[in-house]
């Protein structure tokens, strides 16, 4: 049964390596843990997006815009993990090419890249549509992510796409998403794992735990583990202690 981490321990929890290429999918915390990852993982670390994302969002990070090579390149240099964006439109920062993203991680001098990969409107669950997510090919690691608010919630309530879901479930959008209807949804190559790449690592993050949301989530997990599936659950630092 997983046992539940800190922010600060949760790279060590998902057993990551000195050279990886994480995308993060999927419902809440993805861009928490895209700069908590950030701070944890070893040597030079390129993180970025391939969606959208706020572009107040910087984590106190190093932003580049849309750099060549050598940009890149004099940036870790200076800062040792940068946040690469594509453009910033008003108040949202734009993306990059996943290809772009693979040929970054292939090149000498990039020791780690984390990528958010999909959105969800600041919704703690979801279900993808066709053109999502948008995942690198060179992925070591997806991580899908689920908000533990989500759980024994009404579907409607608390998922972005709701209607997918619960098309997924057979269900109907008011249902509630119970942990063994969320961990359907996390194992489908229709649902979470959607554009998984064949030789990554597939591993599930539920966000923001605490003692009221525990026992779902360790049912989540345990519903996981029955389908050959990962989980780590993340405690909610918000929490009082």
């Amino acid at each position: 049964m997983s046992a539940t981490v800190a922010l600060d321990g949760v790279a060590g929890a998902l057993a990551l390596g000195p050279h990886e290429l994480v995308a993060l999918v999927g419902g809440g915390g993805k861009t928490t843990l895209l700069f908590r990852l950030g701070r944890q993982l070893p040597g030079r670390v390129v993180l970025t997006t391939t969606t959208r994302m706020g572009s107040d969002r910087t984590g106190d990070e190093a932003v580049v815009v849309s750099p060549g090579d050598p940009d890149l390149d004099a940036a870790l240099d200076r800062h040792g993990r940068v946040l690469v964006w594509g453009a910033i439109e008003a108040h949202k920062a734009i993306g990059v090419p996943a290809e772009v993203v693979d040929a970054w991680f292939e090149r000498p001098g990039v020791d780690q890249v984390v990528v958010e990969a999909d959105g969800s409107r600041r919704m703690p669950f979801k279900a993808p549509a066709p053109h999502e997510p948008v995942i690198p090919s060179r992925s070591t690691v997806v991580v899908a992510c689920i908000g533990a608010s989500a759980l024994d919630q009404p579907i409607d309530q608390r998922c972005q796409r709701p209607e997918l879901v619960a098309r997924l479930l057979g269900c109907d959008p008011g249902d509630r998403l119970t942990p063994e209807r969320a961990a359907t949804v996390l194992a489908s190559d229709a649902g979470s794992r959607r554009n998984v790449p064949p030789a990554a690592r597939f591993v599930v993050a539920v966000n923001r735990v605490g003692a009221r949301s525990e026992p779902a989530a360790t049912a989540l997990a345990a519903a996981l583990a029955r389908r050959g599936i990962a989980a780590v659950l993340v405690a909610d630092e918000t929490a009082p202690g």
